[in-house]
């Protein structure tokens, strides 16, 4: 593993339009960051949940919460070092495919 990655997973209280039958972004949160924890024991990393009505300070987030709205992107949006590698209903197999190269390996 090269560092640390920066998870980030935009959402909101308030489901998508189209993902009714879908958890949501917070419980997608949840279950990917237990999910990984699983996956990758021992080999940290960095998962934050962005509420996209009401980012954080931080620039980048703040601006990508806005894109999210702007563009109608489904949501939850999954982004692994400011790569986009899920939207409204996130697949494992390709976010594990892309911590695996940022170095992380299946334990």
């Amino acid at each position: 593993m090269k560092r640390e990655v920066e998870i980030n997973v935009y959402g909101a209280e308030q489901l998508c339009p189209s993902c009714v039958n879908l958890p949501s972004s917070k419980e997608t949160y949840e279950w990917l960051q237990a999910a990984l924890e699983r996956k990758y024991p021992h080999q940290p990393f960095k998962i934050t949940y962005v509420d996209i009505h009401n980012p954080p300070e931080d620039n980048e987030k703040r601006s990508f919460a806005e894109r999210v709205i702007e563009e109608d992107m489904f949501y939850p949006v999954v982004l692994i070092e400011d790569q986009l590698v899920g939207e409204g209903n996130p697949r494992l197999k390709t976010i594990y495919a892309e911590m695996e190269k940022h170095g992380y390996t299946a334990e």
